[in-house]
């Protein structure tokens, strides 16, 4: 079995901070040139596009401008253009932000032509600055992230959150937001260093198992659940702290695994009143930066916030996940079945 520091993924995890530091660098004009650009704009509704760990990032998005702008937005489904061929009017003179780390996909070309032609203002995050994507929008916000190699997107899905966070910081022209925006290659740094071997020791003999977030967090749940199906061949499902009680907590029993990635903001509210549930019911736990009594505690930079808090957070899970991959005899790089483009319509 090979150490899992040799896969790709893990090579290209690391990069995570030299990305951030790239691309805050390289964009700062871009990002202050488009922020002033929304304000203006003043958007009744904003929509995001995306698939896969993109549209994970879009649900991190959602929550960092509804909490700070107060403005709704909306996923808008691909196949609603690709598949229905419906006109978008409902989007003139809005903002549609499309994610994509290659660019390729075809739904998402044919919504972003439905977009121009409905009159939305064609934003699109992109890693590729040669793919039709770019082509296609009317402003580009490049990843910066470089080559990925690896099916499992790692860097590049860290590049989109933290430009997207970097974007919302100029928009709302939050002077806190924007000033952890800067410590953000630092932050990336000191999580890869973290040891979450604890959390890979409870969870590499997992078959089912359930991964929670909440606000900022959610869209981390929801890559880590994604990462542990197509890494480790693991059946996770993501759920909000605030949804998993509805339902879903009948399937938990005794030794059953969670991963909790826990907001530190007022949506971490009833969180221990959660995990105490869970316990009762003889769970297995692991929490990235609490601490409970018979729970795993996964280290956390003490400098983070709620909006940096979450990059931070995958950025150990990554290394986690990928130890997890190879000590399960799987290969990382090379998931069953999956392809680094996806091109669906």
């Amino acid at each position: 079995m090979r150490e899992p520091s040799q896969t790709a993924m893990y090579r290209e995890a690391s990069q995570a901070s030299e990305v951030a530091a790239r691309q805050y660098a390289s964009n700062a004009a871009l990002i202050r040139d488009l922020g002033q650009r929304l304000r203006a704009l003043d958007p009744q509704i904003i929509f995001t596009c995306a698939r896969g760990s993109s549209d994970h990032a879009a649900t991190y998005a959602k929550y960092l401008i509804e909490t700070r702008l107060r403005v709704p937005v909306v996923s808008q489904a691909p196949s609603i253009s690709s598949i229905y061929g419906a006109p978008l009017l409902h989007m003139k003179d809005q903002p549609f932000i499309l994610i994509s780390q290659s660019g390729k996909s075809p739904d998402l070309l044919l919504s972003a032509e439905a977009a121009r032609k409905a009159g939305a203002l064609v934003i699109a995050l992109v890693n590729d600055m040669d793919s039709p994507l770019a082509d296609l929008a009317e402003i580009v916000v490049p990843l910066h992230a470089g080559p990925e190699k690896s099916v499992a997107a790692t860097k590049s899905y860290i590049a989109t959150l933290c430009a997207l966070a970097h974007l919302v910081g100029e928009w709302t022209r939050s002077a806190e937001t924007q000033e952890v925006v800067k410590t953000l290659p630092r932050l990336l740094n000191a999580a890869w260093a973290d040891d979450w071997g604890a959390g890979a020791e409870m969870l590499r003999d997992a078959e089912s198992m359930f991964v929670l977030g909440r606000g900022l967090t959610l869209g981390i749940a929801q890559e880590a659940a994604l990462k542990f199906k197509e890494t480790s061949g693991i059946h996770a499902e993501a759920f909000s702290m605030a949804e998993v009680v509805h339902g879903p907590m009948a399937l938990v029993k005794s030794g059953f695994p969670l991963l909790i990635f826990p907001p530190l903001d007022k949506a971490a509210a009833g969180l221990e009143t959660i995990v105490e549930q869970f316990l009762g019911r003889d769970a297995r736990i692991a929490v990235a930066g609490r601490q409970f009594d018979g729970a795993v505690s996964l280290g956390l930079p003490e400098e983070v916030d709620s909006v940096t808090a979450p990059i931070a957070m995958v950025q150990s899970f990554y290394a986690m996940v990928n130890a997890i991959s190879v000590q399960r005899g799987y290969d990382p790089d090379r998931p069953p079945l999956l392809q680094k483009v996806t091109e669906t319509i």
